[in-house]
């Protein structure tokens, strides 16, 4: 597999419809993401002194986060509403390799800053609410 440029790793909003059409959020300078796993041991009297774990046992997330420059656009704007009404929508991450990973998520935190003679910046946290799907 060849490298992949991180400018093309993207972080796309849905628009609230049954099937949604994705607009990047720009202003984004660093994307990222994080798939964990929660394990279940099932290790017992039998296992000969090894940990045993189930497979396809546990509660598996994604949390996505990001950091950028406000640039006022759509996308950014329905980020600070979904983090002001607490809802959860669709996103999806594209990478330079056409794959992606979409599902629904909630926005846990959004922070913004500046200096006095500066950009205004922020920062994101996504957590997964349901399946995530890889493409």
């Amino acid at each position: 597999m060849p490298a992949e440029s991180g400018s093309a790793f993207l972080l796309k909003v849905g628009d609230g419809t049954a099937t949604p059409v994705y607009s990047t959020v720009a202003g984004l300078r660093t994307t990222q993401l994080s798939i964990a796993g929660e394990l279940v041991a099932i290790t017992n009297k039998d296992s000969g002194g090894w940990r045993e774990l189930l497979s396809g046992a546990g509660t598996r997330s994604v949390s996505v986060a990001g950091s950028g420059v406000f640039t006022g656009s759509a996308a950014e704007a329905r980020l600070k509403a979904n983090a002001l009404a607490g809802t959860i929508d669709d996103y999806r991450l594209s990478f330079e390799s056409g794959d992606t990973i979409t599902g629904r998520f909630l926005l846990t935190k959004l922070d913004y800053s500046g200096d006095f003679n500066g950009e205004r910046a922020y920062t994101l946290a996504l957590e997964s609410s349901g399946p995530v799907v890889s493409a």
